[in-house]
């Protein structure tokens, strides 16, 4: 399984969250950072740390795959069901 068919597979629900939660640090640290006021450096590095930590957490949370064994959402008979990613959708 190469990269890309990784990244079209469904991802649990918990991964999910974790790579909104990710998508929403990266947004407020890359805020922070490019605000138009002078800001205490220390705030800038924090923010730098909010940037990187987000786009790992993203990053690491859209590699997971269900592989079946979820219990939350199970697939129908037993079968991996995939579904599109709207990441991926390059049909837009």
């Amino acid at each position: 399984m190469d990269l890309f068919e990784r990244l079209e597979r469904p991802t649990p629900h918990f991964f999910r969250r974790l790579r909104n939660i990710g998508l929403g640090l990266t947004a407020i640290g890359g805020a922070i950072m490019a605000g138009p006021i002078l800001l205490p450096p220390l705030l800038v590095q924090i923010a730098g740390y909010l940037v990187v930590a987000g786009t790992v957490t993203t990053v690491v949370s859209q590699t997971v795959i269900n592989d079946g064994t979820d219990d939350d959402n199970p697939p129908p008979e037993g079968q991996i069901v995939p579904e599109s990613n709207p990441l991926l959708n390059t049909n837009r």
